[in-house]
């Protein structure tokens, strides 16, 4: 089947979709993006990963490319195109295309957007659901505000990079003190030997996953213990079970971390007890 993507106002063959060589997207890393899930022909936490989109192109004073209304429309049209049930569909904005400059643009620059979609294979999650992941630890290197979802991702590029040729899926950020921050995509929690759901509070140096702020939600209706504090590598590789959460895994466990075990090297109760009960609890909207 041939993929439709959207590009500024215009539905196009994916293979044929582009941008002007001068968009700052391309430029300067100058803008922003969201993925979001589609699950059974509903997409997953619309209304949150629309209000992080706005949160974004207001810390960046980007204009907003179109109204709510006509954006979910959009999106709605991108997946119908390309017959997604299962799968996800990608955003991004940028702050336009003009002469290259570090300062801003004219006023009245429009911004760029696009929109992709594109189908997964859920027996692939369901093989990191049973097997659980490895990881890797690697000092923070990136700017200080990750809260911005931007396509400035060099740094987890290469972090992901280094994971897979150490043999690993993923890399977790921390601190010279050994603080854990967040995956190179995804937020990190563990469960404490004590049976305390923990995950780090999301007000500074790591981005507030909408995933992650679901999974608080679908915690509180499970009846977990859930409480918001920074925790070392050490607890993680102590802790009774460790999970990632990211709108493209839900919940991954994780069981081992520089190559040493959590627990008992693998997958726990929590991360699935999560993963089953996130989709009946997240907002869903129809495609």
């Amino acid at each position: 089947m041939m993929r439709i993507a959207y590009v500024n106002g215009q539905y196009v063959r994916h293979s044929e979709a582009a941008v002007h060589i001068e968009d700052r997207g391309f430029q300067f890393a100058d803008g922003v993006y969201e993925v979001c899930e589609v699950r059974d022909g509903l997409i997953v936490d619309l209304t949150r990963h629309l209000n992080r989109l706005d949160r974004s192109l207001s810390e960046l004073r980007i204009d907003q490319p179109m109204s709510r209304a006509a954006l979910t429309l959009v999106i709605r049209e991108v997946l119908r195109r390309n017959r997604v049930r299962n799968g996800i569909f990608y955003m991004q904005v940028t702050r336009g295309a003009a002469k290259r400059d570090h300062f801003f643009p004219p006023e009245g620059t429009a911004p760029t957007i696009t929109i992709t979609a594109k189908s997964t294979d859920p027996s692939l999650l369901a093989k990191k659901y049973a097997t659980g992941i490895k990881v890797i630890t690697l000092l923070e290197n990136r700017w200080d505000r990750v809260d911005i979802k931007t396509v400035g991702l060099l740094p987890n590029v290469l972090a992901k990079q280094q994971a897979r040729d150490a043999g690993a899926h993923d890399a977790i950020f921390v601190t010279r003190d050994g603080m854990v921050l967040e995956g190179a995509s995804a937020n990190a929690w563990i469960v404490t030997p004590d049976g305390e759901l923990v995950t780090r509070p999301a007000e500074h140096g790591i981005l507030k996953g909408i995933t992650r702020t679901t999974a608080i939600d679908v915690a509180a209706k499970l009846g977990l213990v859930f409480v918001e504090r920074e925790f070392s590598v050490d607890e993680m590789l102590s802790a009774r079970e460790a999970f990632m959460t990211s709108a493209t895994g839900i919940c991954v466990p994780v069981v081992e971390v520089d190559g040493k075990p959590v627990a008992n090297g693998h997958p726990g109760t929590v991360s699935s007890d999560i993963r089953d009960a996130f989709f009946a609890i997240a907002e869903k909207t129809a495609i």
